[in-house]
């Protein structure tokens, strides 16, 4: 009976004439040899940098990346923000001891950073034993309380593949308990802004009809809200935005008053261009509101600048 293989090189199945063959064909050998020895010489010129800056003191900023392992662009920002030392030769010429990167590494010994926590890692181990039991036991002591990914996905209405990067990307702790995933609830709500109440407010608008009875743009609305704390919610990926707020802001009840011009109605009643009427709001003084993308002027004050620039000859 005849055995099947698959060749090593070009996976392809042949016929084997003895139990030692590995390939189909003398092709294929001569291939395999030749990327071998293209890998050995790889692995030197890869080994090559480092036997050569083992045992140099002075090192330029290409060889210290070398050396750490990490970007030149690392090594710049180091330097710039004056975690590492280095001397200047010439306008084209920067070199970087040894010994200050060892002496760096060593003034930077590693602290475990939790998920969420805002506190500094410690800058001198010699710090005393009473003091580390006591933070010891003031950590042990805050207790979390968390969401399960099933009461924060039916809460906020979010995907758990979103809440899951969202999490990570903001530091949100997450404890992982018999394969499901446990989220703070401090963190979420902090996240969420259920700072106010969002249970009391019946009337919501989305983007689409926020931008249509304001006159705002998506992006313009989003800043707007935060910078004013409007409370917003997000369902099944759409934010939605508290309509009773927005109303009180943006004061939409004086683009219907009679009290007040658009700029349009100025253009039609006295027959002046945008630049004109900014000219004379600015110069004049003409009490100014904006509601949204309109300007609203005060119509007293338009019909009194009017009058007198009837009345000059």
């Amino acid at each position: 009976m005849k055995t099947t293989k698959k060749c090593q090189f070009c996976g392809k199945p042949f016929v084997t004439r003895s139990g030692m063959q590995r390939y189909c064909s003398e092709a294929c050998q001569t291939e395999a040899k030749r990327a071998r020895t293209a890998q050995k010489n790889n692995l030197f010129k890869v080994s090559l940098p480092l036997m050569e800056i083992q045992h140099q003191e002075y090192l330029t900023f290409s060889k210290a990346a070398t050396l750490m392992g990490c970007s030149r662009q690392y090594i710049y920002k180091l330097v710039a923000t004056g975690k590492l030392k280095a001397s200047r030769i010439s306008n084209r010429m920067a070199i970087i001891r040894r010994a200050d990167i060892e002496r760096m590494l060593e003034g930077n010994p590693y602290h475990r950073v939790l998920p969420g926590s805002t506190s500094s890692p410690k800058k001198s181990v010699s710090s005393s034993l009473p003091a580390k039991k006591e933070k010891r036991e003031k950590e042990a002591d805050e207790v979390l309380d968390f969401y399960s990914s099933e009461e924060v996905m039916s809460l906020y209405k979010v995907r758990q593949s979103w809440l899951y990067t969202t999490a990570k990307r903001n530091r949100i702790p997450i404890c992982r308990i018999a394969g499901k995933n446990y989220y703070s609830k401090k963190h979420i709500d902090e996240f969420f802004g259920v700072a106010v109440d969002t249970s009391n407010i019946t009337d919501w608008l989305l983007i689409e009809e926020a931008e249509g009875l304001f006159g705002m743009k998506p992006c313009a609305l989003r800043a707007y809200a935060y910078r004013h704390k409007i409370p917003t919610k997000r369902e099944y990926g759409r934010t939605y935005y508290s309509k009773s707020h927005l109303d009180e802001l943006r004061r939409t009840d004086l683009v219907n008053d009679e009290r007040y011009y658009t700029v349009e109605q100025v253009r039609q009643i006295y027959g002046l261009s945008s630049a004109n009427i900014c000219h004379i709001v600015k110069v004049k003084h003409i009490e100014k509101i904006k509601v949204g993308v309109k300007n609203l002027l005060l119509r007293s004050d338009v019909e009194r600048v009017m009058a007198e620039r009837e009345k000059q000859p």
